[in-house]
């Protein structure tokens, strides 16, 4: 597994969600490395990665409420434990669930094992709400897959909440788990 800077020079074999990802960050100015590598499907298959990068990818999390009308994008440290009560009572919801893959294709056009912040590129509408952990907004870099599991990619964590997120009309609320 090698380290590229910025997107693939030949696209052939590439999904367009990933291409689409690249002519996004291109297009806002946004460097970022790029390592191509076997299907990541949990956060335990991205430690190659992290070492690879010198950062830890963060998990993420596609979560509704009961009546599957709010959902929301998680994401926060991989070693962190995610404790369902702890978030729910920050965010004022009564309960939260594992929203299931149809939400995550219609709304993030993303599936399971592939979801990233990048995703909130296709949610034009902006129903999913993004929650960060605060511990992932203080390393320098910031680690995510660009819409596929067979590759990651590594940002400037400024970027990513100054440039990406405006850039997609997404806000974010910090949460701490």
């Amino acid at each position: 597994m090698d380290i590229f800077h910025g997107r693939p020079e030949n696209l052939s074999g590439r999904q367009q969600r990933e291409i689409a990802v690249y002519d996004l960050l291109d297009g806002m100015g946004i460097p970022y490395d790029r390592a191509d590598h076997e299907a990541a499907m949990t956060i335990d298959d991205c430690k190659g990665v992290d070492e690879l990068f010198g950062i830890e990818i963060c998990k993420n999390l596609f979560l509704c409420n009961r009546q599957k009308t709010d959902f929301y994008l998680l994401l926060m440290p991989g070693k962190k434990k995610f404790v369902t009560k702890e978030l729910c009572h920050q965010i004022g919801t009564p309960r939260l669930s594992f929203a299931d893959e149809s939400y995550m294709v219609e709304l993030l056009n993303i599936h399971p094992g592939s979801v990233s912040v990048m995703g909130l590129m296709n949610d034009k509408e902006n129903r999913v709400q993004l929650l960060i952990d605060r511990d992932v907004t203080k390393p320098e870099y910031f680690g995510c897959h660009p819409c596929v599991n067979t590759s990651s990619l590594r940002l400037r964590t400024a970027d990513v909440l100054e440039k990406f997120l405006p850039g997609v009309h997404h806000m974010y609320r910090i949460v701490d788990l």
